[in-house]
């Protein structure tokens, strides 16, 4: 299956995904979730440094 016909493919289609279709789709999905969720977990563990900073001084005692 070519990246332009799943590109092309609509989920609102008439036409069922294929087994191959839906699996390219799912993974696709779950890459995307996996790599906003990393991204996420990131920001809010550097919000939490960055406030301990500002209450408390360096984390490292330096």
């Amino acid at each position: 299956m070519s990246e332009k016909e799943i590109d092309q493919y609509r989920l609102t289609d008439l036409e069922e995904p294929t087994d191959e279709m839906l699996a390219f789709i799912m993974h696709e999905v779950a890459e995307e979730a996996r790599r906003t969720n990393e991204e996420a977990h990131k920001l809010y563990f550097a919000q939490i440094r960055e406030l301990y900073q500002q209450e408390y001084g360096n984390i490292n005692g330096k």
